[in-house]
Order: structure tokens, then C-alpha cells, then sequence
């Protein structure tokens, strides 16, 4: 049981990070975009979507990692 536990967790650490490289990618992406006077304001809202649905998922895999006090 404790094993699985630690399985999940160390499994939440991984994506967590690979889910923060993914973002900081995308910020990168979308500060070069937005220097482009010609952009397309739809790629960049699309990646600005992209980017707040990554940092919903980074907030909720950071919730699970936190243990809960009341146990």
C-alpha cells in the first residue's frame, strides 16, 4: 500500500515537472510571438489557453502532493 502511494507520488513529481517545462516553454512562445507586429492574435489566444489549462493542471497535481492535515 505505502509503495503505491509512493509510486503515485514520485509519478506526480515527474509530470508535475514536465508540465512546468511545458509551461515556461509556452510563456516563451507566446513573449516571442507577441514582438511580431503581424501576429496571429488567434494562435496566441490558442496558446494562452494552452498555457492557463497547463498551470490549472500543475495546481491540481500541486494539491495532491500536499498531505491532508485533518488525516
Amino acid at each position: 500500500m505505502t509503495d503505491n502511494i509512493e509510486i503515485d507520488t514520485f509519478g506526480n513529481r515527474i509530470r508535475l515537472k514536465e508540465l512546468r517545462v511545458a509551461h515556461r516553454d509556452l510563456d516563451v512562445a507566446i513573449s516571442e510571438l507577441a514582438m511580431n507586429p503581424t501576429v496571429d492574435q488567434l494562435r496566441v489566444r490558442r496558446l494562452k489557453k494552452q498555457k492557463l489549462r497547463l498551470k490549472d493542471m500543475i495546481t491540481h497535481i500541486e494539491s495532491q502532493l500536499i498531505p491532508d492535515l485533518n488525516a
